[in-house]
């Protein structure tokens, strides 16, 4: 999944089927990097 910043950045998500991302990793991508709440990143899966 791939998420684009306002100031022009992106940031890629992997979303392999039939695989898990580590929730530390996952936590990291969704606060650090698209700096979303985990609520609005639910939205987009």
């Amino acid at each position: 999944m791939f998420f684009e910043h306002a100031d022009g950045r992106t940031t890629v998500v992997p979303n392999h089927p039939g695989e898990d991302v580590d929730g530390s990793l996952l936590n990291k991508i969704v606060k650090h990097d698209i700096q979303i709440s985990r609520e609005e990143f639910l939205k987009h899966i």
